[in-house]
């Protein structure tokens, strides 16, 4: 018996080459005599991802396998993990920053995919949830933490990564404006005039590789790290650090793991949550790590030597 795929595609992401890839994958798996079948369906809009993942009847599947970028893994995931889908998930890259991609070294050559999925090697994951909704990568908020949703797609196609901060430099202008947050863990309480703050399981975010740089996928733990209030020459070295993951040892840098946090905001404002890229609930929200949510399907290292 040959493998069969159920395909949840965003044929809009990366270029608009999504569709030639997974066809081009599908023609290779087809050729090397593994292929039972492949069903595909595309999505035309939010949460039509979701929707597709939470009506997969898994005994017709091998595998799902997520194409686009991070918001429409995310919304395969919370289909998943709300319609208790049990079967290993493949992500075929095609957005702008991948950050989960990135860490995972997972191809994107359609022939490297393909051989991935037919020597494949699984992993479980961890995966957080904010109130109701589930992420795969990272939570956000403050500065920049809404460009990914706010730049425009041509741009983010074009451009790639760089556009998030070509369209986040136009906020630097309010770079006094901080978010007075209160972050509760079981163990401790925190206090802080935050410029910006992340909570992921991925070290690598926006495109920052070595952001979290004790994150484990698969440790039950969330890192989550807050900048604090810095002048406006404090930015660039800052930022420098963070790019060669050295920014640990600042001042301006609160960084722990926890598998449970509660964050409010001590003012009237309204602070917008990221979820994967997307926009999420604002604040207050309760935080979890759900300990190995998720198996991926990743490269098997021996076949690769």
């Amino acid at each position: 018996m040959g493998l069969r795929l159920k395909i949840i595609m965003n044929p809009s992401s990366g270029r608009e080459l999504a569709r030639n890839n997974v066809e081009d994958t599908i023609a290779y798996l087809a050729s090397q005599k593994v292929l039972e079948r492949a069903d595909i369906s595309y999505t035309a809009g939010p949460f039509d991802a979701t929707r597709y993942a939470m009506s997969i009847h898994q005994e017709e599947y091998d595998m799902v396998i997520a194409v686009g970028g991070d918001g429409t893994v995310n919304e395969v995931v919370t289909g998943m993990i709300r319609g208790n889908i049990k079967l290993p998930l493949a992500i075929y890259t095609s957005g702008t920053v991948n950050d989960f991609a990135t860490q995972l070294k997972l191809p994107s050559i359609p022939s490297d995919f393909a051989r991935m999925l037919m020597n494949h090697k699984l992993i479980n994951v961890d995966c957080g949830k904010v109130n109701d909704r589930y992420f795969l990568n990272v939570l956000a908020g403050g500065l920049l933490s809404d460009v990914a949703y706010k730049v425009p797609s041509e741009l983010k196609t074009n451009l790639g990564p760089i556009a998030y901060w070509i369209e986040g430099l136009k906020d630097f202008t309010s770079i006094s404006k901080t978010i007075p947050l209160t972050l509760k863990t079981d163990e401790n309480t925190y206090n802080i005039d935050a410029l910006m703050f992340f909570i992921s399981n991925s070290r690598s975010v926006g495109g920052f590789k070595r952001l979290m740089v004790e994150a484990d996928l698969n440790d039950g733990l969330l890192d989550v790290l807050v900048i604090a209030k810095v002048k406006y020459a404090e930015v660039l070295p800052l930022f420098n650090k963070i790019a060669i993951g050295e920014h640990l040892n600042s001042d301006k840098i609160l960084y722990f793991q926890t598998n449970h946090l509660e964050m409010s905001v001590n003012s009237d404002e309204s602070i917008v949550l990221d979820v994967d890229g997307e926009e999420g609930p604002s604040l207050p929200a309760t935080i979890d790590c759900i300990k190995d949510a998720i198996t991926l399907i990743v490269p098997n290292e021996e076949e690769l030597l």
